[in-house]
């Protein structure tokens, strides 16, 4: 088996002969992204395991440029011939697409990236046995059956771990790599009421080390916690009223200010934040902020890279911390080296996103809105009279004029505490308005995702219901 040290080279080597074929065939510029990856998941349901998957790939995209013109190109073969096609199809594409005075690489001066140790990547994430996986969990599915007699049924217990290894390189001079892990499992218990009516809910624990994941017993009884809070279940009567987002929920409102200052999105006029630039978006109290440099201190004395976190973004350029609204002013759009030549801009925001094939997009790093001093508790308890939503279902956003309406569930809220569960329902408002109306921001900000945001409470939304 060859080491790892010797894997690595041997791809660097590989991404090298790719590009140097390219610009012998032609290219004036080229670009070749090399991705190997592990995965592994496991669904145990009512104590037996269900679905076992474990999958191996690696894949190799090259972009290629001659002159203002570009086409990609990718494949999982790795053989001579393969490779061989791999370059051809992308020379004879980019020969046939047409001119445009914007693309290309950046410039040689703007490429680097963050040298410093992110803990991305944990070794017992690997190393974990398989029989360990399926222990855990068959563990959170268990704790989560075994706290209530309600809870008669499961969606399952899981244990799902990932590793890649991704070379960046590129005619210009630039060559970069790193590896992530990943690992997580939860718990989805169903629950009947008296009635018979069901109700499921989840909760999970994720980090990039196993020695960070939670308890299961833990997160199988939180799991059974909120599924038994939606027991009994009812519409409310079609009213405007305080809505409190719970973090699960607030991380999607966040998250379309991401969308919304899009660069691809701006300079096609797409969004309801083009031309906006230094003018007010949101209330004063709304700091919102990328971060692709994140390292975040744990209790534990372990330190872990944020699941936005990279040395550099998808064109070779370092990630960087970018406020895009402070204190309610819209500050920065988000952008790659494209989108920024569209704009005007001087340069790009480290946003690039880069899969195998095709341009690169625009990706956010660790995305957030500055938590606040209120506990969840403290928001709630401000609230004569307004909803808890856990959750949204549906599409209903339309980042071009801002409307924003969503199928909601959650807990109604009467006198500062949450009265009674409710579900079919339709919360709808204006993200342009909704944003300038958040009249209060939790302290409990967490990252399970890229995408993180506390507790946050809108006022006058519609609720519609019976």
């Amino acid at each position: 088996m060859p080491t790892e040290a010797h894997t690595a080279a041997d791809l660097k080597q590989l991404a090298s002969d790719v590009l140097a074929r390219a610009l012998r065939a032609g290219a004036t510029d080229a670009e070749a992204v090399v991705y190997e990856g592990d995965e592994f998941s496991t669904l145990v349901r009512l104590g037996q395991v269900e679905t076992l998957k474990e999958s191996g790939s690696r894949a190799i995209g090259l972009r290629v440029f001659i002159g203002h013109r570009t086409a990609s190109t990718s494949s999982s073969d790795f053989s001579r011939e393969s490779l061989d096609r791999l370059v051809d199809g992308a020379i004879t594409l980019a020969r046939i697409t047409s001119e445009d005075p914007f693309a290309g690489l950046p410039d040689p001066a703007e490429f680097g990236q963050n040298n410093s140790d992110q803990h991305l990547y944990f070794d017992d994430v690997n190393l974990q046995p398989p029989a360990e996986r399926i222990e855990i969990a068959r563990a959170v599915e268990a704790a989560a059956m075994a706290f209530d007699t309600r809870i008669q049924n499961s969606g399952g217990g899981d244990f799902d771990t990932a590793t890649s290894h991704r070379i960046l390189m590129n005619s210009r001079g630039f060559t970069g790599e790193y590896r992530r892990s990943y690992c997580g499992f939860s718990a989805q218990p169903i629950a009947h009421d008296a009635d018979g009516k069901m109700q499921r809910n989840y909760w999970y624990s994720v980090a990039r080390t196993t020695r960070l994941l939670e308890d299961p017993t833990a997160i199988g009884q939180e799991a059974a916690r909120r599924t038994l809070q939606r027991l009994g279940a009812r519409q409310v009567k079609t009213q405007q009223a305080p809505v409190v987002f719970s973090p699960e929920v607030a991380r999607s409102i966040v998250g379309n200010i991401f969308d919304a200052a899009n660069g691809d999105a701006i300079y096609r006029h797409a969004s309801f934040f083009a031309e906006m630039l230094g003018q007010r978006v949101a209330g004063d109290n709304v700091t919102v902020i990328d971060d692709g440099t994140l390292v975040f201190d744990h209790d534990s004395g372990i330190k872990t890279g944020g699941f936005g976190t990279a040395p550099f973004d998808g064109e070779g350029l370092p990630t960087r911390r970018t406020i895009l609204i402070e204190n309610g002013i819209l500050k920065n759009y988000v952008t790659n080296t494209y989108t920024a030549r569209k704009l005007g801009l001087a340069a790009s925001t480290g946003n690039a996103s880069r899969s195998l094939a095709g341009n690169p997009g625009i990706g956010a790093g660790n995305f957030f809105l500055q938590p606040g001093t209120l506990s969840p508790d403290e928001i709630v308890a401000d609230v004569k009279s307004g909803l808890y939503v856990t959750e949204t279902m549906g599409f209903g956003i339309n980042l071009v004029t801002g409307d924003y309406s969503q199928g909601a569930a959650g807990m109604w809220i009467e006198n500062g505490e949450l009265a009674y569960p409710v579900e079919e329902i339709t919360i709808a408002g204006n993200l342009k308005d909704m944003y300038k109306n958040i009249s209060a921001i939790g302290n409990d900000l967490v990252f399970r995702a890229a995408t993180a945001a506390p507790t946050l409470r809108i006022e006058g939304m519609t609720i519609a219901g019976s």
